[in-house]
């Protein structure tokens, strides 16, 4: 349970600012709320699965005082990279353009499942799945971004382009910073 809280956590402020919510927003604009939530889910869940994996074999791999000190440092760079924030591109929004209702799920999934491969919420999760429960991890992970991209979707419709990106980006960065400290001091 407490791999599942840890990980819904970390993996939902490692989200806050991240392209993927952007690409959410840009989605539920042209599709309904439903199916771009279970493209989300679908690609998200197998995405942290094959993190966890990963995070594993490299927790089996590697003694527990170096794991916790390379996760700090690695939470002190999610929380710089989330500083810098994220933009969605001209090629991520020429992905969604052109794409059927009817395909909407598979559209979502596949772009979605591409755009988090190396993205800091997959990191996030290889670097919990180090140290936590595998199936926590994932259930975890999975939700904290779910819920996140959701928020995102709800949020931006109430509200547009109002959203204040900037004290989403500082607060999920200091949240990390925080991560980042209370490994560092386990480690010692």
């Amino acid at each position: 349970m407490d791999a599942f809280l840890l990980s819904t956590a970390v993996i939902f402020i490692a989200e806050l600012g991240d392209k993927s919510q952007l690409m959410a927003m840009t989605f539920a604009t042209r599709f309904k709320t439903i199916p771009v939530l279970i493209g989300i889910t679908a690609a998200t869940a197998i995405v942290h699965l094959i993190s966890v994996i990963v995070g594993a074999a490299l927790g089996a791999a590697i003694p527990t005082r170096p794991i916790s000190i390379i996760a700090a440092i690695a939470f002190v760079g999610f929380g710089l990279w989330t500083l810098r924030g994220d933009q969605l591109t001209e090629e991520d929004e020429a992905r969604s353009a052109g794409i059927s209702n009817r395909n909407a799920i598979i559209a979502v999934g596949t772009v979605f499942f591409l755009a988090e491969l190396g993205d800091k919420t997959m990191l996030a999760t290889i670097t919990l799945a180090t140290t936590e429960g595998l199936v926590g991890t994932w259930l975890g992970s999975t939700l904290g971004m779910v819920a996140a991209d959701a928020l995102a979707i709800v949020v931006g419709r109430q509200m547009g382009a109002r959203l204040p990106e900037r004290a989403i980006r500082i607060g999920a960065a200091i949240a990390f910073f925080v991560f980042a400290a209370i490994l560092f001091l386990e480690a010692l």
